[in-house]
């Protein structure tokens, strides 16, 4: 019995770092990023966009399909949320397919750019 004990004592310490870390955002840059907000399914499985893809872009979007942001350089930025469970198709949804200006604090993670909005309007 003491045996377990001990080897739970153990454990429960060698737990505690994982414990400890908890859901911190990582540190990025502020910066403003011009482009077209995209349907990400379709943009990248078979190069849908555009005006007449508008339709479906809303359709998947309310779907729970991600949208993201294509810059001129040919980056896509997928918006995030340093909350957990908080969903930001809400933010671009009326700018389906259309020239966005995004403010917000980019993060370069994995291979991954995203941008956690602060500003969003029509570009010009």
């Amino acid at each position: 019995m003491k045996r377990i004990l001990a080897t739970t004592v153990v454990l429960a310490l060698c737990a505690l770092p994982l414990a400890a870390q908890g859901h911190t955002a990582t540190a990025g840059n502020e910066m403003t990023v011009s482009g077209q907000v995209i349907d990400l399914n379709c943009h990248t499985t078979n190069g849908a966009s555009g005006a007449g893809h508008k339709a479906c872009a809303l359709a998947c979007a309310k779907a729970g399909v991600p949208l993201g942001i294509l810059a001129s350089d040919g980056t896509i930025y997928v918006p995030v949320s340093s909350k957990p469970g908080d969903p930001q198709n809400s933010k671009l949804e009326q700018y389906a397919e259309g020239k966005v200006k995004v403010t917000g604090t980019h993060r370069f993670a994995n291979g991954l750019h995203t941008i956690e909005i602060k500003t969003v309007s029509t570009e010009t």
